[in-house]
């Protein structure tokens, strides 16, 4: 309520204004500065993974999934300020599957393509009608949605001669990953930054692997990109990976940090400080001489029976 001030002996109370709180505009120049600092970040981040990883090499020719998502047009945007200056020489292009959603603004993509003047092709596939057939109402569609969309990608890389397909992952999706495999499959196993496909085609590689969702909010909100809201499966309120999401956000919300700390665990693995004997050698521990190992089925034999089999003797 705004400030009251009285007139004499008069009942008449004259309501003064509420004071403007004004928001303390921020220096341009210190705008620039700051998104200046984030891009030098993001392009050693991406440089960093591109060389540790030997994800690009000379002659490449780089397909970059675009979806019309933050990460997908930050990784195009730093991919293209590396191929300036990178010691390799390579090529890109932009790729966009229109999966045929409704209300989805085809014009969007070709639109900002053509005005930065980057090589691109739109797929045009309608995975959206087959997964809305296929899945029942309710039920998540990742796994459908993303075989489909898989294919569609590789067989036109396939027939398009493409070395390499870059895509969008970052940090926190390779860390949300571990967490849904180690918690819903009881594995530890991750989102790697560069993997075979299944066919042995394929070269998929993820550059953003070491950059932070939020720095890429922010990088996108500063370059102001047209931004094409998502209302398929990555929105799905039911899915097992917003739970996991949910709860890192609270971790790294309640103890800063944490989430690069995991990060950086995935990358020192040590095989003997875990249980996976296919990994380390448990076996010869500790083995007296060339003794052989005892046979492990002879551990498994009930004691109960071999009771019984000796009283029937």
């Amino acid at each position: 309520m705004g400030c009251r001030y009285t007139i004499g002996l008069m009942n008449t109370v004259l309501p003064l204004p509420e004071p403007v709180l004004r928001r303390r505009e921020r220096d341009p120049r210190a705008q620039r500065h700051e998104a200046n600092r984030l891009a030098k970040r993001l392009r050693h981040q991406v440089g960093r993974a591109i060389a540790d990883f030997a994800m690009i090499e000379d002659g490449d020719r780089v397909m970059v999934c675009l979806s019309g998502g933050k990460d997908s047009y930050t990784l195009l945007n730093i991919l293209l300020q590396l191929q300036k200056k990178a010691p390799v020489s390579f090529s890109l292009t932009a790729v966009n599957l229109d999966q045929k959603q409704p209300g989805f603004p085809e014009h969007v993509l070709p639109e900002y393509l053509r005005s930065i003047g980057v090589d691109f092709h739109i797929i045009e596939q309608d995975t959206y009608s087959v997964v809305s057939r296929v899945v029942p109402e309710g039920k998540t569609m990742c796994s459908l949605c993303s075989r489909l969309r898989r294919g569609a990608l590789y067989t036109y890389a396939a027939e398009h001669g493409y070395t390499k397909i870059a895509l969008g992952h970052h940090r926190d999706d390779m860390v949300a990953t571990f967490f849904l495999n180690m918690f819903f499959h009881a594995k530890l196993s991750g989102m790697p930054p560069k993997l075979l496909s299944d066919d042995g085609r394929h070269v998929v590689i993820r550059p953003l692997a070491y950059v932070r969702e939020d720095d890429i909010a922010a990088y996108a909100q500063a370059k102001e990109f047209p931004i094409i809201p998502c209302n398929l499966c990555g929105s799905q309120e039911n899915l097992q990976r917003k739970q996991v999401q949910k709860m890192m956000r609270e971790w790294e919300h309640e103890f800063p940090g944490r989430i690069e700390t995991i990060a950086r665990a995935l990358g020192d693995i040590r095989p003997s400080q875990l249980a996976d004997p296919s990994l380390f050698d448990f076996l010869s521990l500790g083995r007296a001489g060339r003794a052989a190992p005892t046979d492990a089925r002879a551990w498994l034999a009930d004691p109960g029976r071999m009771d019984d089999a000796d009283d029937g003797a």
